[in-house]
Protein backbone atom coordinates (compact mmCIF):
# COMPACT_ATOMS: atom_id res chain seq x y z
CA UNK A 1 0.00 0.00 0.00
CA UNK A 2 1.10 3.20 -1.01
CA UNK A 3 0.15 6.29 1.33
CA UNK A 4 -0.06 9.71 0.01
CA UNK A 5 -0.22 13.17 1.79
CA UNK A 6 1.25 16.83 1.57
CA UNK A 7 3.43 16.10 4.83
CA UNK A 8 5.01 12.91 5.93
CA UNK A 9 4.98 11.38 9.24
CA UNK A 10 8.67 12.24 9.57
CA UNK A 11 9.68 15.85 9.37
CA UNK A 12 13.55 16.29 8.04
CA UNK A 13 15.79 18.48 9.90
CA UNK A 14 19.35 20.51 8.38
CA UNK A 15 21.64 21.01 10.49
CA UNK A 16 25.54 21.57 11.31
CA UNK A 17 25.06 18.35 12.55
CA UNK A 18 23.83 16.77 9.54
CA UNK A 19 19.98 14.91 8.13
CA UNK A 20 17.79 13.79 11.09
CA UNK A 21 13.97 13.01 10.73
CA UNK A 22 11.90 13.66 13.91
CA UNK A 23 8.33 12.39 14.07
CA UNK A 24 5.79 15.11 12.52
CA UNK A 25 2.50 16.70 14.44
CA UNK A 26 -0.76 16.67 13.56
CA UNK A 27 -3.62 14.44 13.35
CA UNK A 28 -3.49 12.71 10.33
CA UNK A 29 0.95 11.89 10.88
CA UNK A 30 0.07 10.60 14.04
CA UNK A 31 -3.50 8.34 13.48
CA UNK A 32 -1.97 6.99 10.59
CA UNK A 33 1.75 6.26 11.59
CA UNK A 34 0.87 2.71 13.10
CA UNK A 35 -1.45 1.85 9.73
CA UNK A 36 1.83 2.58 7.68
CA UNK A 37 3.96 0.42 10.01
CA UNK A 38 1.84 -2.28 9.87
CA UNK A 39 0.97 -2.10 6.50
CA UNK A 40 4.84 -1.93 5.21
CA UNK A 41 4.16 0.11 2.55
CA UNK A 42 5.44 3.92 1.30
CA UNK A 43 4.62 6.84 2.60
CA UNK A 44 4.72 9.85 -0.33
CA UNK A 45 4.83 13.27 0.64
CA UNK A 46 6.99 16.20 1.66
CA UNK A 47 9.62 16.02 3.32
CA UNK A 48 9.46 19.84 5.35
CA UNK A 49 12.43 20.88 3.74
CA UNK A 50 12.26 23.20 0.51
CA UNK A 51 14.18 21.20 -2.43
CA UNK A 52 16.80 24.00 -3.08
CA UNK A 53 19.44 21.98 -1.07
CA UNK A 54 23.11 20.52 -2.16
CA UNK A 55 22.99 17.88 -4.02
CA UNK A 56 24.45 15.21 -1.31
CA UNK A 57 22.06 16.63 1.17
CA UNK A 58 19.25 15.96 -1.04
CA UNK A 59 20.89 12.57 -1.21
CA UNK A 60 21.11 11.87 2.96
CA UNK A 61 17.64 12.76 3.07
CA UNK A 62 16.53 10.59 0.70
CA UNK A 63 18.46 7.94 2.68
CA UNK A 64 17.27 9.01 5.46
CA UNK A 65 13.25 8.72 4.72
CA UNK A 66 13.66 5.29 2.72
CA UNK A 67 15.11 3.97 6.00
CA UNK A 68 11.26 4.70 7.85
CA UNK A 69 9.84 3.55 4.54
CA UNK A 70 9.20 6.97 3.30
CA UNK A 71 9.37 8.89 -0.16
CA UNK A 72 9.86 12.78 -0.39
CA UNK A 73 8.46 15.02 -3.14
CA UNK A 74 10.32 17.95 -3.60
CA UNK A 75 9.00 21.37 -3.44
CA UNK A 76 10.76 24.46 -3.63
CA UNK A 77 10.28 27.44 -1.59
CA UNK A 78 7.98 29.58 -4.15
CA UNK A 79 6.01 26.74 -4.49
CA UNK A 80 5.29 25.75 -0.72
CA UNK A 81 4.39 29.66 0.03
CA UNK A 82 2.21 29.14 -3.45
CA UNK A 83 0.23 25.60 -2.92
CA UNK A 84 0.78 25.32 0.53
CA UNK A 85 0.10 29.00 2.35
CA UNK A 86 -1.56 30.84 -0.10
CA UNK A 87 -4.17 28.44 -2.13
CA UNK A 88 -4.79 25.18 0.23
CA UNK A 89 -4.61 27.42 3.66
CA UNK A 90 -5.62 30.73 2.27
CA UNK A 91 -8.28 29.45 0.44
CA UNK A 92 -9.14 25.46 0.73
CA UNK A 93 -9.30 25.54 4.04
CA UNK A 94 -11.94 28.11 5.11
CA UNK A 95 -13.95 26.96 2.20
CA UNK A 96 -13.94 23.52 3.55
CA UNK A 97 -15.31 24.71 7.09
CA UNK A 98 -18.30 26.79 5.44
CA UNK A 99 -16.40 30.30 5.84
CA UNK A 100 -17.02 32.56 2.99
CA UNK A 101 -15.18 35.55 3.51
CA UNK A 102 -11.71 34.04 1.60
CA UNK A 103 -9.16 35.16 -0.32
CA UNK A 104 -9.82 35.00 -3.81
CA UNK A 105 -7.01 33.12 -5.29
CA UNK A 106 -4.42 34.43 -7.45
CA UNK A 107 -4.20 31.85 -11.01
CA UNK A 108 -0.38 31.52 -9.87
CA UNK A 109 -1.51 30.17 -6.88
CA UNK A 110 -3.99 28.16 -8.67
CA UNK A 111 -1.22 27.12 -11.11
CA UNK A 112 1.30 25.92 -8.41
CA UNK A 113 -1.47 23.98 -6.81
CA UNK A 114 -2.27 22.09 -9.78
CA UNK A 115 1.35 21.88 -10.36
CA UNK A 116 2.22 20.53 -7.14
CA UNK A 117 -0.24 17.75 -7.81
CA UNK A 118 0.91 16.72 -10.76
CA UNK A 119 4.52 16.01 -9.13
CA UNK A 120 2.95 14.11 -6.68
CA UNK A 121 1.15 12.01 -9.11
CA UNK A 122 4.52 11.64 -11.44
CA UNK A 123 6.00 10.50 -7.88
CA UNK A 124 3.44 8.26 -6.77
CA UNK A 125 3.14 6.77 -10.84
CA UNK A 126 6.94 5.72 -11.12
CA UNK A 127 6.88 4.10 -7.13
CA UNK A 128 3.41 1.97 -7.83
CA UNK A 129 3.22 -1.09 -9.04
CA UNK A 130 0.09 -2.34 -11.39
CA UNK A 131 -3.02 -3.34 -9.09
CA UNK A 132 -1.29 -1.47 -6.08
CA UNK A 133 -3.42 0.33 -3.73
CA UNK A 134 -2.69 3.86 -3.24
CA UNK A 135 -4.40 5.76 -0.45
CA UNK A 136 -4.44 9.92 -0.79
CA UNK A 137 -5.41 12.13 1.55
CA UNK A 138 -6.77 15.48 2.23
CA UNK A 139 -7.64 18.58 0.49
CA UNK A 140 -3.63 19.63 -0.78
CA UNK A 141 -4.29 16.57 -3.36
CA UNK A 142 -7.87 16.95 -4.60
CA UNK A 143 -6.31 17.03 -8.23
CA UNK A 144 -4.06 13.62 -7.55
CA UNK A 145 -6.50 10.84 -7.88
CA UNK A 146 -7.67 12.03 -11.47
CA UNK A 147 -3.84 12.51 -12.56
CA UNK A 148 -3.25 9.48 -11.57
CA UNK A 149 -5.89 7.99 -12.46
CA UNK A 150 -4.64 9.46 -16.36
CA UNK A 151 -1.34 7.63 -15.87
CA UNK A 152 -1.86 4.53 -13.98
CA UNK A 153 -5.46 3.18 -15.30
CA UNK A 154 -5.31 -0.02 -13.23
CA UNK A 155 -4.55 1.06 -9.65
CA UNK A 156 -6.85 0.88 -6.96
CA UNK A 157 -6.97 4.45 -5.93
CA UNK A 158 -8.58 5.83 -2.46
CA UNK A 159 -9.18 9.49 -1.51
CA UNK A 160 -9.93 10.58 2.20
CA UNK A 161 -10.94 13.73 3.46
CA UNK A 162 -9.56 14.77 6.67
CA UNK A 163 -11.74 17.84 7.22
CA UNK A 164 -15.79 19.02 6.76
CA UNK A 165 -17.29 18.61 3.70
CA UNK A 166 -18.63 22.42 2.52
CA UNK A 167 -22.05 23.37 1.31
CA UNK A 168 -22.34 23.70 -2.26
CA UNK A 169 -22.82 27.57 -1.27
CA UNK A 170 -19.23 27.95 0.41
CA UNK A 171 -17.79 25.42 -2.64
CA UNK A 172 -19.22 27.50 -5.90
CA UNK A 173 -17.39 30.18 -4.40
CA UNK A 174 -14.24 28.81 -5.34
CA UNK A 175 -13.33 29.72 -9.01
CA UNK A 176 -12.13 25.94 -10.19
CA UNK A 177 -14.58 23.84 -7.90
CA UNK A 178 -15.49 22.04 -10.93
CA UNK A 179 -11.95 21.24 -11.42
CA UNK A 180 -11.85 20.34 -7.68
CA UNK A 181 -14.40 17.77 -7.60
CA UNK A 182 -13.33 16.05 -10.92
CA UNK A 183 -9.70 15.13 -9.74
CA UNK A 184 -11.73 13.71 -6.77
CA UNK A 185 -13.60 11.28 -8.95
CA UNK A 186 -10.62 10.02 -10.28
CA UNK A 187 -10.69 7.97 -7.16
CA UNK A 188 -12.56 4.44 -6.86
CA UNK A 189 -13.57 5.13 -3.49
CA UNK A 190 -14.01 8.80 -1.48
CA UNK A 191 -14.01 8.52 1.61
CA UNK A 192 -14.87 11.48 4.53
CA UNK A 193 -15.53 10.93 8.15
CA UNK A 194 -20.12 11.63 8.46
CA UNK A 195 -22.92 10.74 6.40
CA UNK A 196 -23.31 14.16 6.39
CA UNK A 197 -20.20 14.91 4.57
CA UNK A 198 -20.91 12.32 2.29
CA UNK A 199 -24.28 13.79 1.77
CA UNK A 200 -22.86 16.99 0.79
CA UNK A 201 -20.30 15.42 -1.55
CA UNK A 202 -23.01 13.64 -3.51
CA UNK A 203 -25.11 16.54 -3.39
CA UNK A 204 -22.21 18.33 -4.84
CA UNK A 205 -20.94 16.77 -7.64
CA UNK A 206 -24.85 16.61 -8.98
CA UNK A 207 -25.61 20.30 -8.18
CA UNK A 208 -22.41 21.61 -9.81
CA UNK A 209 -21.44 18.51 -12.08
CA UNK A 210 -24.57 17.51 -13.31
CA UNK A 211 -22.91 13.91 -12.16
CA UNK A 212 -25.68 11.67 -11.76
CA UNK A 213 -25.70 9.79 -8.25
CA UNK A 214 -26.67 7.39 -5.83
CA UNK A 215 -27.60 7.19 -2.24
CA UNK A 216 -23.37 5.89 -2.08
CA UNK A 217 -22.29 6.47 -5.73
CA UNK A 218 -21.65 9.11 -8.84
CA UNK A 219 -21.02 8.07 -12.46
CA UNK A 220 -17.76 8.93 -13.98
CA UNK A 221 -18.16 7.81 -17.17
CA UNK A 222 -17.98 4.04 -17.47
CA UNK A 223 -16.92 3.98 -13.59
CA UNK A 224 -18.83 4.28 -10.67
CA UNK A 225 -17.27 6.08 -7.83
CA UNK A 226 -17.98 4.76 -4.13
CA UNK A 227 -18.44 7.63 -1.10
CA UNK A 228 -18.26 6.24 1.91
CA UNK A 229 -18.61 7.93 5.70
CA UNK A 230 -15.69 5.75 7.74
CA UNK A 231 -14.78 7.99 11.00
CA UNK A 232 -11.35 8.09 11.29
CA UNK A 233 -10.24 7.12 14.83
CA UNK A 234 -6.74 6.95 16.92
CA UNK A 235 -4.53 3.97 18.62
CA UNK A 236 -6.25 3.14 21.24
CA UNK A 237 -4.18 0.67 22.61
CA UNK A 238 -0.92 3.16 22.09
CA UNK A 239 -3.04 5.92 24.05
CA UNK A 240 -3.83 2.89 27.02
CA UNK A 241 -0.30 1.64 27.11
CA UNK A 242 1.23 5.01 27.19
CA UNK A 243 -1.73 6.29 29.99
CA UNK A 244 -0.60 3.58 32.40
CA UNK A 245 3.50 4.12 32.17
CA UNK A 246 4.27 5.29 35.91
CA UNK A 247 5.87 8.23 34.87
CA UNK A 248 2.68 9.66 33.42
CA UNK A 249 0.85 9.08 36.74
CA UNK A 250 3.41 10.90 38.34
CA UNK A 251 3.50 13.65 36.40
CA UNK A 252 -0.48 13.49 35.89
CA UNK A 253 -0.70 14.12 39.74
CA UNK A 254 1.76 16.96 39.85
CA UNK A 255 -0.33 18.48 37.43
CA UNK A 256 -3.12 18.87 39.31
CA UNK A 257 -1.37 20.89 42.32
CA UNK A 258 -3.25 19.87 45.82
CA UNK A 259 -6.55 19.05 44.32
CA UNK A 260 -7.08 21.78 42.13
CA UNK A 261 -9.88 20.58 39.61
CA UNK A 262 -8.60 21.24 36.08
CA UNK A 263 -9.80 22.19 32.53
CA UNK A 264 -7.91 21.25 29.90
CA UNK A 265 -7.91 22.24 26.21
CA UNK A 266 -5.38 21.03 23.37
CA UNK A 267 -5.85 22.50 19.89
CA UNK A 268 -3.64 24.26 16.63
CA UNK A 269 -3.78 27.43 16.92
CA UNK A 270 -6.55 27.85 14.26
CA UNK A 271 -8.82 29.85 13.72
CA UNK A 272 -11.52 27.49 13.50
CA UNK A 273 -11.12 25.75 17.11
CA UNK A 274 -13.13 28.21 18.75
CA UNK A 275 -10.38 29.16 21.57
CA UNK A 276 -11.20 32.47 22.26
CA UNK A 277 -14.86 32.09 22.50
CA UNK A 278 -13.84 28.82 24.72
CA UNK A 279 -11.94 31.31 27.29
CA UNK A 280 -14.49 34.17 27.39
CA UNK A 281 -17.34 30.97 28.50
CA UNK A 282 -14.55 30.59 31.66
CA UNK A 283 -13.79 33.86 32.45
CA UNK A 284 -18.38 33.86 32.31
CA UNK A 285 -18.06 30.80 34.41
CA UNK A 286 -15.75 32.53 37.03
CA UNK A 287 -17.83 35.54 36.82
CA UNK A 288 -20.97 33.71 37.87
CA UNK A 289 -19.58 31.55 40.53
CA UNK A 290 -16.86 32.95 42.68
CA UNK A 291 -16.45 30.10 44.84
CA UNK A 292 -14.44 28.55 41.93
CA UNK A 293 -11.88 31.16 41.98
CA UNK A 294 -8.61 29.66 43.09
CA UNK A 295 -10.21 25.58 43.17
CA UNK A 296 -10.44 25.48 39.25
CA UNK A 297 -7.75 25.87 36.55
CA UNK A 298 -7.83 25.78 32.50
CA UNK A 299 -4.80 24.81 30.99
CA UNK A 300 -4.64 25.87 27.40
CA UNK A 301 -2.03 24.00 25.34
CA UNK A 302 -1.86 25.95 22.16
CA UNK A 303 -0.06 23.87 19.20
CA UNK A 304 2.15 26.14 16.37
CA UNK A 305 0.04 26.66 13.27
CA UNK A 306 1.04 28.40 9.87
CA UNK A 307 2.96 30.85 11.96
CA UNK A 308 3.99 32.92 8.87
CA UNK A 309 0.30 33.79 8.04
CA UNK A 310 -0.75 37.20 9.09
CA UNK A 311 -4.59 35.13 10.41
CA UNK A 312 -2.88 33.00 12.37
CA UNK A 313 -0.49 36.05 13.88
CA UNK A 314 -3.41 38.07 15.13
CA UNK A 315 -5.35 35.00 15.99
CA UNK A 316 -2.34 34.26 18.10
CA UNK A 317 -2.17 37.86 19.70
CA UNK A 318 -6.05 37.60 20.55
CA UNK A 319 -5.44 34.29 22.42
CA UNK A 320 -2.86 35.16 24.56
CA UNK A 321 -4.14 39.35 24.86
CA UNK A 322 -7.59 37.12 26.38
CA UNK A 323 -5.68 35.19 28.65
CA UNK A 324 -3.88 38.08 29.87
CA UNK A 325 -6.68 39.92 30.78
CA UNK A 326 -8.40 36.88 32.06
CA UNK A 327 -5.82 36.28 34.61
CA UNK A 328 -5.13 39.85 35.59
CA UNK A 329 -9.00 40.15 36.60
CA UNK A 330 -9.23 37.26 38.64
CA UNK A 331 -6.00 35.68 39.35
CA UNK A 332 -4.22 36.37 42.67
CA UNK A 333 -0.47 35.85 43.76
CA UNK A 334 -1.55 32.07 44.62
CA UNK A 335 -3.36 30.91 41.68
CA UNK A 336 -3.50 31.95 38.06
CA UNK A 337 -6.67 30.89 36.74
CA UNK A 338 -5.44 30.29 33.17
CA UNK A 339 -2.31 28.35 32.16
CA UNK A 340 -0.83 28.58 28.82
CA UNK A 341 1.07 27.08 26.60
CA UNK A 342 2.19 27.76 23.06
CA UNK A 343 3.99 25.07 22.18
CA UNK A 344 4.92 21.02 21.43
CA UNK A 345 4.94 18.88 23.82
CA UNK A 346 6.06 15.11 23.77
CA UNK A 347 3.77 11.99 23.87
CA UNK A 348 4.84 11.42 27.86
CA UNK A 349 3.15 15.18 28.50
CA UNK A 350 0.60 14.98 26.78
CA UNK A 351 -0.97 11.72 27.80
CA UNK A 352 -0.56 13.06 31.53
CA UNK A 353 -2.41 16.11 30.46
CA UNK A 354 -5.19 13.88 29.43
CA UNK A 355 -4.77 11.99 32.72
CA UNK A 356 -4.74 14.84 34.72
CA UNK A 357 -7.69 16.42 33.22
CA UNK A 358 -10.97 16.99 35.20
CA UNK A 359 -13.06 17.87 32.34
CA UNK A 360 -11.51 17.87 28.20
CA UNK A 361 -12.86 21.01 26.27
CA UNK A 362 -12.76 20.44 23.29
CA UNK A 363 -14.97 22.76 21.22
CA UNK A 364 -14.02 23.75 17.41
CA UNK A 365 -16.61 26.09 15.34
CA UNK A 366 -16.14 23.35 13.20
CA UNK A 367 -13.69 20.03 12.43
CA UNK A 368 -13.45 17.20 10.46
CA UNK A 369 -13.39 15.10 13.20
CA UNK A 370 -11.02 16.10 15.85
CA UNK A 371 -8.92 13.29 17.08
CA UNK A 372 -7.93 15.53 20.49
CA UNK A 373 -11.44 13.91 21.94
CA UNK A 374 -10.50 10.62 20.92
CA UNK A 375 -7.27 10.41 22.48
CA UNK A 376 -8.79 12.08 25.28
CA UNK A 377 -11.21 8.88 25.63
CA UNK A 378 -8.56 6.33 24.78
CA UNK A 379 -6.05 7.83 27.69
CA UNK A 380 -8.11 7.83 30.74
CA UNK A 381 -8.13 3.94 31.85
CA UNK A 382 -9.37 5.03 35.00
CA UNK A 383 -12.71 5.60 33.37
CA UNK A 384 -13.41 9.12 34.96
CA UNK A 385 -13.47 12.44 33.28
CA UNK A 386 -15.87 14.61 31.48
CA UNK A 387 -15.41 15.22 27.80
CA UNK A 388 -16.82 18.51 26.64
CA UNK A 389 -17.38 18.41 23.24
CA UNK A 390 -18.59 20.60 20.36
CA UNK A 391 -22.14 19.44 18.35
CA UNK A 392 -20.05 20.79 15.08
CA UNK A 393 -16.96 18.38 15.58
CA UNK A 394 -17.53 15.21 13.33
CA UNK A 395 -16.60 13.53 16.70
CA UNK A 396 -19.90 14.44 17.94
CA UNK A 397 -21.80 11.75 16.00
CA UNK A 398 -20.25 9.10 17.99
CA UNK A 399 -19.25 10.08 21.12
CA UNK A 400 -22.86 10.72 22.41
CA UNK A 401 -22.90 10.69 25.89
CA UNK A 402 -20.04 13.64 25.74
CA UNK A 403 -21.66 16.62 26.85
CA UNK A 404 -22.25 18.49 23.48
CA UNK A 405 -22.07 22.46 23.09
CA UNK A 406 -22.62 25.43 20.35
CA UNK A 407 -19.46 26.29 20.39
CA UNK A 408 -20.79 30.02 19.56
CA UNK A 409 -22.78 30.28 22.52
CA UNK A 410 -20.07 31.85 25.34
CA UNK A 411 -23.31 31.65 27.93
CA UNK A 412 -24.27 28.17 26.84
CA UNK A 413 -20.04 27.28 27.65
CA UNK A 414 -20.03 28.30 30.83
CA UNK A 415 -23.19 26.39 32.12
CA UNK A 416 -21.42 23.43 30.24
CA UNK A 417 -18.15 23.16 32.23
CA UNK A 418 -20.21 24.01 35.55
CA UNK A 419 -21.89 21.03 34.62
CA UNK A 420 -19.00 19.01 34.12
CA UNK A 421 -17.51 20.39 37.27
CA UNK A 422 -20.89 19.13 38.98
CA UNK A 423 -21.22 15.97 37.59
CA UNK A 424 -21.11 13.30 40.16
CA UNK A 425 -18.83 10.41 39.97
CA UNK A 426 -21.05 7.77 38.93
CA UNK A 427 -22.57 9.57 36.02
CA UNK A 428 -19.04 10.56 35.35
CA UNK A 429 -17.80 6.88 34.71
CA UNK A 430 -20.95 5.64 33.12
CA UNK A 431 -20.53 8.37 30.44
CA UNK A 432 -16.71 7.84 30.29
CA UNK A 433 -17.95 3.57 29.84
CA UNK A 434 -20.04 4.33 27.02
CA UNK A 435 -16.86 6.47 25.65
CA UNK A 436 -14.38 4.34 25.68
CA UNK A 437 -16.32 1.66 24.37
CA UNK A 438 -17.21 3.30 21.60
CA UNK A 439 -13.52 4.52 20.57
CA UNK A 440 -12.04 0.90 21.52
CA UNK A 441 -14.44 -0.87 19.52
CA UNK A 442 -13.97 1.40 16.67
CA UNK A 443 -9.94 2.69 16.42
CA UNK A 444 -7.63 3.78 13.70
CA UNK A 445 -6.72 -0.02 11.91
CA UNK A 446 -10.86 -0.67 12.50
CA UNK A 447 -11.30 2.83 10.45
CA UNK A 448 -8.15 1.46 7.65
CA UNK A 449 -9.71 -2.02 7.54
CA UNK A 450 -13.52 -0.38 6.68
CA UNK A 451 -11.96 2.12 3.91
CA UNK A 452 -9.43 -0.34 2.58
CA UNK A 453 -12.34 -3.17 2.29
CA UNK A 454 -14.48 -0.75 0.69
CA UNK A 455 -11.84 0.16 -2.01
CA UNK A 456 -10.77 -3.76 -2.25
CA UNK A 457 -7.40 -4.80 -3.68
CA UNK A 458 -6.54 -6.88 -0.66
CA UNK A 459 -5.32 -3.69 1.33
CA UNK A 460 -7.37 -4.52 3.69
CA UNK A 461 -5.33 -7.17 4.98
CA UNK A 462 -2.07 -5.36 4.88
CA UNK A 463 -3.07 -3.33 8.53
CA UNK A 464 -4.30 -6.64 9.96
CA UNK A 465 -6.52 -6.42 12.78
CA UNK A 466 -7.70 -4.05 15.12
CA UNK A 467 -6.53 -3.90 18.53
CA UNK A 468 -10.39 -2.97 20.14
Amino acid sequence: MLIVSNRLPVTTRVDAGGVTVVPSNGGLATGLRGVHERSGGLWIGWPGVPAELPTPIRRAIDQRLAAVGAVGVPLAAREIDAFYQRYSNGVLWPVLHDMLDHPAAEPSDWEAYRTVNERYADVVARRARPDEVVWIHDFHLMLVPRLLRERCPSLRIGFFLHTPFPSIEALATVRHHAALLDGLLGADVVGVHTRAYAARFLDAVRALLGRATSPSDVEDGARRVHVRACPMSVDVSAFEARATEPRVAAMASHMRRDGERLLLGVDRLDYTKGIPARLDAYARLLEREPSLRGRVRLHQLAVPSRESVPAYQALRAEVESTVARINARFGTREWTPIEYRYGCVDDVTLSALYRAADVMLVTPRRDGMNLVAKEFVASRVDGDGVLVLSEHAGAAAELRTALLVDPDDVDGLARSYSAALAMSAPERRVRMRRLRSAVRRHDVFQWAREFLLALGGGGAALVGRSAG
